[in-house]
């Protein structure tokens, strides 16, 4: 297997969520690989330039909030309007608003649905499309582990990660022959932006490195190897795969780890 499989020069690539964190790494990997990169945000443009920066100028970004129904319509429309068509889609935007599940109110519901599920069939719907019709593309998902090692407290988050992944599996099955390949990969405990508040206290990094077999939380970084591989000539074989990217903790919690909350 040459490197000139895992290349992705000429190809063009939207990410969304990509202003930080995992969208970040990936994006800038994508680059790396030599893909032209579109950057997708909302509300945090001063984190979407820093991923421009990395990139190069020239790099577009966009905003749109998935949490309205509209949103990913009317965003999908501008891209192929005003970027051309794109030849890979990293879905990464989403939320995750922790609530105590007898709290899940029709409002927290909503949000979760619009911007984890309904906004990835939107996009999928628009620009998945026009690669069947030039015979080649790549869908790469952001999924969770929570999806398979659900907690009360991110019911619905949890929920719709397994439904994307349900959703991911079942177009992938009828564009495959068009030379499109739609792909998930699901991050365990990863530290970011996000999560950088929880992973200051000493305790709970103990905690977390304990239950995951290779003893460390993970870092954005530790994604990008797999998203570029889907992304790439060297994975045309793959398509409705799940790929764990969490340190093995959806093997099972680490010999010897005691419960407790790590997640």
């Amino acid at each position: 297997m040459t490197p000139r499989r895992f290349s992705l020069e000429g190809r063009r690539a939207l990410v969304t969520g990509a202003s930080s964190g995992i969208g970040r790494a990936v994006a800038i990997g994508l680059a790396e690989q030599g893909a032209s990169v579109a950057l997708h945000h909302f509300g945090d443009a001063k984190g979407a330039a820093e991923t421009a920066r990395h990139i190069g100028s020239g790099t577009p970004v966009l905003e749109a909030d998935f949490t309205n129904t509209d949103a990913a319509t009317a965003f999908a429309e501008d891209v192929l309007s005003h970027h051309g068509p794109v030849d890979i889609l990293i879905v990464n935007a989403g939320i995750e608003r922790r609530l105590a599940w007898e709290n899940a109110d029709p409002t927290h519901i909503e949000a979760h649905v619009a911007a984890n599920f309904t906004s990835l069939l939107t996009l999928v719907r628009k620009l998945v499309p026009p690669m069947a019709e030039r015979g080649w593309g790549r869908v790469v998902a952001t999924g969770s582990i929570m999806a398979t090692r659900p907690r009360a407290e991110t019911v619905v988050y949890a929920s719709l990660k397994a439904a994307q992944r349900t959703a991911m599996r079942a177009i992938a099955r009828d564009v495959g022959r068009s030379g499109v390949t739609l792909n998930v990969v699901s991050p365990g405990a990863i530290e970011t932006e996000a999560t950088a508040e929880r992973y200051k206290d000493p305790a709970f990094r103990r905690a977390v490195a304990a239950k995951i077999p290779v003893g460390r939380q993970g870092q954005p970084d530790d994604l990008v190897g797999a998203f570029v591989f889907l992304c790439s000539d060297a994975a045309s074989y793959i398509t409705g795969a799940n790929i764990p990217v969490d340190g093995g903790w959806s093997i099972g919690d680490a010999p010897g780890a005691l419960p407790g909350e790590a997640g």
